[in-house]
């Protein structure tokens, strides 16, 4: 392809360019510093690690139509001047792949004088706003707000192709993140690198972009994210916000420093600004207004930076200088940070230990700590993973942490607080994190007392082995009992055992912890008895094995019609064997458990051994779902025989329990709404924010012993 004078110069202007941003980074940061970023900018990101791109047709212009709406919730407001071309591949884009965000487009047109007027008035849907003069960035942008809709505005540059789901997951921030100020998204080069997500702001008032030449999805950059500011070139306010704020200030006309100074305005409201990596947006860089920091609009850069550092001179001065690397300045949004480590990423849908940990990380976060998580296996786990990230979690995996002693030493001075879930995985992490986090305080997290659950199968089953297994590993377990900070069990049942296996030692009881949803479905409009559980957790396989075996039959004998929902993935052959028998229904792993746990009129724990604190109990609670358990499944629960729950041991008395529940409509309202009473006094995100105040984040207040 031919390349033009306009292509040459542009070449020209950029190398240039970068000469003498490498001379200033040398005289501000140092020869360090400087060689690293070098470094950065001719990094190469494997081809794998790129995200696959949508890029419009480049054809020649025919009219289309924008699918907006009236009222729209969100008006994406795109300021133009000249470069047609770049403006018809962004409004394309946004055509191709319409939102489910109800939207409008405005394009405000500041003087341009090519196509672009003759041939937007032909575009269906769109709102053409011509200028009657040209003012810069600053000014077009603000007349676009003026005259927007939406509850949200939407900046969007022309040299932009937002990629599909931008705008919904731009919007879905305010949402999912009360407080959310701004919202941001990440801008990626036409070949798939990162540009930037978000930037940070020097005690001097230059602003660096983070993550840039990175991989879009490199751990350090894939979450959501407090930042100093989110670049204009893809940015969402609330539209009473912006206008509140005076807008775009024109002290910076005609661009360059509008959005960094916005951002810190909205920072002193107490909002957050936020980085969301799901809304990507293609930008093409210096398209609009050059890379040339002596002539054009960008001579402005270097112009406003001054004014920005002197209007906000008193705020900057508590802001990191130069010599703090780019992959340390974050961290300072925020009180704590605190390294999680887990055997594998939590799937919370899947087991209750899962849900405990998100649950317990999302806590850490409302406490205004940024969690770190780390999975033992170093291995990403998709849609689970990437669920952390959409909660503000810096989860890390291969190949970008590939092993725990080099990441450790990178990273270890961050942390405030360290928790290691599992005996076997603190076993491993101890000696690393005592040498690379020494000012961590190292919180052992059991999980439940694996010695004890495995005591109590080998009681069960008689076997020697077992037990011999058993004392094996309280031997481990409470040996990191001593050499932690802190230990943390999930019942009291639990701590008064260590209070005597490890007396000295400093344990906390942080149970289940569950949000509490609406009340589901009444009596009459649930049937059945369900059961769910993980079976690669030996005690659910037992205890599905014995009630079907011994407790099933009665049911069957008196309610004919009744039938069993096992739900649970990793089924073994024993157990799908049921399926299709009487009654008998194995579902395997369902995605989402709401329609069950909202559908069954009773859920069944009938657990003969284990240890801790049952989530599926737990579970079915917070439902309005009543239960009926073994007195081991509620162990250390609070609950009470026929206030919060039907407790029973034989199978006689666990069928006449179920029948119980299924059949007597006053019995079951009473169980459902004392249950979830229960869970909202013991087991909700409110009941553990004491521990984790006292022993995550601040540490240095006395143990509460009960």
């Amino acid at each position: 392809m031919r390349m033009s004078a306009a292509d040459i110069r542009f070449q020209i202007d950029r190398i240039t360019g970068l000469c003498r941003r490498g001379l200033a980074s040398l005289r501000t940061r140092g020869w360090r510093a400087s060689w690293e970023r070098v470094l950065k900018q001719f990094q190469r990101v494997p081809r794998q690690q790129r995200p696959d791109l949508y890029l419009p047709d480049t054809g020649p212009f025919a009219p289309f139509t924008l699918p907006c709406s009236n009222p729209p919730r969100a008006s994406i407001v795109i300021p133009v001047y000249d470069q047609f071309a770049h403006t018809l591949a962004c409004l394309r884009a946004v055509a191709a792949h319409p939102p489910a965000t109800t939207f409008e487009v405005i394009v405000v047109d500041d003087g341009s004088t090519d196509d672009t007027e003759a041939a937007l008035r032909q575009v269906a849907g769109l709102r053409y706003h011509r200028r009657a003069e040209n003012g810069g960035f600053i000014a077009a942008c603000n007349d676009g707000a003026a005259i927007a809709k939406g509850d949200y505005l939407v900046f969007l540059n022309n040299d932009t192709v937002p990629q599909p789901g931008w705008l919904d997951a731009l919007i879905d921030t305010f949402d999912a993140h009360p407080g959310t100020g701004v919202a941001g998204g990440q801008l990626l080069y036409p070949d798939g690198r990162l540009q930037e997500a978000g930037g940070i702001v020097r005690r001097d008032g230059s602003a660096e972009k983070l993550g840039r030449h990175q991989a879009a999805d490199a751990p350090a950059v894939a979450f959501v994210r407090r930042v100093d500011y989110c670049s204009g070139a893809a940015l969402a306010i609330a539209r009473d916000l912006f206008l509140e704020l005076g807008g775009f200030d024109p002290l910076y006309a005609p661009a360059f420093y509008e959005d960094t100074d916005l951002c810190m305005k909205v920072r002193e409201r107490g909002l957050q600004v936020l980085v969301q990596p799901r809304s990507r947006i293609v930008h093409v860089e210096g398209a609009t207004a050059g890379t040339d920091t002596r002539k054009g609009v960008k001579a402005y850069q270097l112009r406003n930076q001054a004014k920005f550092a002197s209007r906000w001179e008193r705020r900057l001065a508590g802001h990191p200088g130069h010599e703090v690397p780019l992959s340390r300045v974050t961290d300072r949004h925020h009180a704590r940070c605190v390294l999680v480590v887990d055997a594998l990423t939590p799937r919370p849908n899947h087991d209750s230990g899962s849900l405990r940990l998100v649950n317990l990380m999302r806590l850490l976060g409302e406490e205004g700590a940024h969690v770190v998580f780390l999975p033992a296996n170093l291995r990403e786990d998709g849609e689970h993973t990437r669920h952390l990230q959409s909660l503000g979690i810096e989860a890390w995996f291969a190949p970008f942490a590939r092993r725990f002693p080099a990441w450790l030493r990178e990273h270890g001075a961050r942390f405030d607080t360290v928790v290691v879930c599992r005996h076997y995985v603190m076993r491993e992490m101890l000696p690393l994190l005592r040498e690379h986090a020494p000012r961590a305080r190292l919180v052992f997290d059991t999980v439940d007392l694996h010695y004890l659950r495995e005591r109590r199968g080998a009681e069960l089953a008689g076997d020697p082995a077992l037990a011999r297994a058993a004392e094996r590993t309280r031997e481990l377990e409470l040996d990191l009992v001593h050499r932690s900070d802190a230990t943390l069990v999930v019942s009291a049942v639990e701590r008064e055992l260590l209070a005597s296996d490890a007396p000295g030692t400093r344990v906390e009881v942080l149970s289940n912890l569950h949000h509490l949803p609406a009340h589901g479905p009444d009596f009459r409009q649930r049937s059945d008895v369900m059961f769910v559980g993980g079976f690669r957790h030996p005690p659910n396989v037992d205890a599905v094995l014995w009630f079907t075996a011994e407790v099933w039959p009665l049911l069957r004998a008196r309610a004919p019609a009744l039938r069993f929902h096992c739900i649970g993935g990793d089924v073994p052959d024993a157990i799908r064997r049921l399926h299709g028998h009487d009654g008998i229904e194995v579902h395997g792993h369902v995605p989402d458990l709401a329609p069950w746990l909202e559908g069954a009129r009773v859920a069944v724990a009938p657990l003969r051994y284990g240890a801790g604190v049952k989530g599926k109990v737990n579970q079915s609670m917070a439902h309005g779902q009543p239960v009926v358990a073994t007195r081991c499944a509620v162990e250390g629960m609070h609950l009470v025989d026929g206030h919060d729950v039907l407790v029973a041991d034989t199978p006689p008395a666990f069928a006449d329990a179920v029948l119980r529940a299924h059949g007597d409509e006053v019995l079951w309202q009473q169980l459902a709404a004392n249950a979830r009473r229960n869970v909202e006094q013991h087991f909700s995100l409110d009941a553990g924010r004491g521990v984790v105040r006292r022993v995550l984040l601040r540490g240095d207040e006395p143990s509460e012993r009960a």
